[in-house]
């Protein structure tokens, strides 16, 4: 029986997997199995992943569910005592899962941990920016609130947290720990859950052991749909726990609305994107309070990219971007 569980899962990713995979290949850690969770891919990543021909990778091929699917068939077919989750265009450094292990084996009652996430573009290059949470503190709120977790490759879980959390989809008649309806926010809808409904913790590795990569076109196209689904994920959290829906929510909505902002104002949509971080200043000004630097940046450059010109617009967005990486680190 292997330690860990490395899920992957794999779809239409061919140009990066082999990158992927010889990454958990080069763990320090070697007590750990690979499945691959094909999920119905149609290029050669596939493969590509049954080339490596390592007895621990195993390539288990599914009908297209989406990345709650492929996770939760992951779980299914895991036999580690820990499950790792790495997406097939991530990277990890090579002591990533030692140090998880760690971690886990010195605390049982810790159940979830987690990474920084270095940032880099399409083509692997390092942006400068970490992924990282901004507090300590990793109680239910601040989880519904701002996801410390930061993205999919950067957690291993102890696998006694997916028995706690564990239902059973009647539409889909089989067990489910990630929910599968959600095709976007699958992960902090996950998250939370846990938090809220179980006793575990969730503990930090201080240190950029996933290599996180950022499309260049990422959500911004999908912003609607995105905050559509957020949406539904908090009235989910509303019905299951709904003091912390009372406590949180409309915190948890304008950090919500904030980051698209931010995401709007990254792809040029400037007058969206300032139309969006007014509405999360007028649903809680406390983000003002809590995050007044990152608050404030997203407010200005939304407001620069519809008054200044073009030139004067891509200086200011320059400075603005050297004082979020001197003064905090990088949350999308």
């Amino acid at each position: 029986m292997p330690k860990i569980s490395v899920v992957i899962p794999l779809y239409q990713t061919e140009r990066f997997i082999a990158e992927t995979i010889s990454s958990v290949l080069a763990q320090s850690f070697a007590d750990f199995e690979i499945v691959v969770i094909d999920d119905g891919s149609s290029d050669a990543g596939p493969t590509i992943a049954r080339s490596f021909g390592d007895e621990r990778l195993r390539v288990i091929r599914q009908e297209n569910r989406g990345l709650a699917g492929a996770r939760n068939s992951g779980v299914r077919h895991a036999l580690g005592q820990y499950v790792a989750f790495l997406d097939a265009d991530d990277l990890w450094l090579p002591e990533k899962l030692a140090r998880h292990a760690a971690l886990l084996d010195a605390d049982p009652s810790i159940g979830v941990t987690f990474s920084a996430s270095a940032l880099m573009d399409d083509e692997g290059r390092d942006i400068g920016l970490v992924q990282k949470p901004r507090s300590t503190r990793f109680d239910v709120d601040h989880i519904f609130c701002r996801n410390p977790v930061g993205n999919g490759s950067a957690p291993v879980i102890r696998r006694e947290v997916f028995d706690s959390i564990v239902f059973f989809d009647a539409e889909l008649q089989r067990d489910c720990w990630f929910d599968e309806s959600f095709r976007q926010s699958e992960d902090i809808e996950c998250w939370t859950r846990i938090a809220a409904t179980s006793d575990w913790k969730f503990a930090y590795v201080d240190a950029p052991l996933t290599r996180y990569r950022v499309a260049a076109n990422g959500l911004s196209a999908s912003v609607d749909r995105q905050l559509a689904t957020w949406r539904r994920f908090r009235a989910k959290v509303a019905a299951y726990a709904p003091a912390l829906d009372d406590r949180s929510g409309d915190l948890a909505e304008a950090y919500q609305l904030r980051y698209l902002a931010r995401r709007l104002v990254r792809s040029a949509q400037h007058r969206r994107g300032l139309r969006m971080m007014v509405s999360a200043l007028a649903l809680q000004p406390r983000i003002l309070l809590e995050e007044p630097v990152r608050t404030m940046v997203t407010l200005c450059a939304a407001t620069a990219g519809c008054l200044l010109p073009e030139a004067v617009l891509q200086q200011t967005m320059r400075l603005a971007l050297n004082l979020q990486a001197r003064t905090a680190a990088a949350r999308f």
